[in-house]
């Protein structure tokens, strides 16, 4: 059964959802927040598939929370259910599945779901076969007495939907506990994994480690320096400063030309 959560911070509007949702046993709905603060204090223990999103909200629009969410790793998809036409390109730039005017008909809001659901199982499978995909040629790699293969893409799930990330797009990783943010020209990803593991999966001529948190593309460096908030560092071409250790700083000079 796939798992709902419903966002609004009028009443009427819940009760709405939840009696369109009574027609569609498949759907589970978790619970129904006033707010996005509720919403996001669910969300550290429950995990959910749908989140039905209403956008001018006190505190925290819903546009705001749904690029929080777009930050973090696989994210629930997003319809907003809204009484206003005017958010409608914002909506979709965060990657929002659809986009429902209030009040809506429950022949739309079933179209809405069924949507959703075939998303939700193709991705499931997309996921499944990549993880598979993934295993066996490591596996058919480690038997042969070789490395895992080399990186060339990372293939990120955000908003819903699957995203496949060039390496020659990141400019540099950072560590997150058990995961890594992919930090592009524009805007940051939060991908399952850890910054050993890509340390030994990125090809070693394109990238370098140089702090146990990060590592940099060497063709996005664009100067090194010392200050009293960073230490050792190097500045890349988007801008961002990134330390580097006492122990790797003649590498990174060296790396630099």
């Amino acid at each position: 059964m796939k798992k709902i959560l419903v966002v609004d911070d009028e009443l009427p509007a819940l009760t709405n959802i939840q009696l369109a949702l009574q027609a569609h046993r498949d759907w589970q709905l978790v619970a129904s927040c006033h707010s996005t603060a509720q919403a996001r204090a669910l969300l550290q223990t429950e995990q959910v598939d749908l989140i039905l999103l209403d956008i001018e909200m006190p505190m925290q629009s819903g546009l705001e929370f749904a690029r929080e969410l777009s930050a973090q790793p696989n994210p629930p998809l997003i319809v907003f259910i809204t009484a206003y036409n005017k958010h409608a390109v914002a909506a979709f730039e965060v990657f929002a599945l659809d986009y429902l005017l209030k009040p809506f008909e429950d022949e739309r809001f079933a179209i809405m779901l069924e949507r959703a659901s075939l998303i939700i199982e193709k991705n499931q499978q997309v996921a499944q076969i990549a993880a598979m995909q993934d295993y066996f040629r490591d596996q058919d790699a480690l038997n042969a007495g070789e490395k895992a293969p080399l990186l060339n893409h990372i293939v990120v799930r955000s908003m819903g939907h699957i995203e496949r990330i060039g390496v020659h797009e990141i400019i540099w990783l950072s560590a997150a506990g058990n995961y890594v943010e992919l930090h592009l020209r524009d805007r940051i990803l939060l991908h399952r994994s850890t910054i050993t593991f890509m340390e030994e999966h990125l090809p070693a001529d394109l990238f370098a480690r140089l702090h146990r948190n990060s590592i940099v593309r060497c063709d996005a460096m664009r100067s090194i320096g010392v200050d009293s908030e960073y230490g050792y560092f190097t500045a890349l071409s988007n801008g961002d400063k990134v330390s580097i250790s006492v122990r790797n700083f003649k590498r990174a000079k060296k790396l630099l030309g």
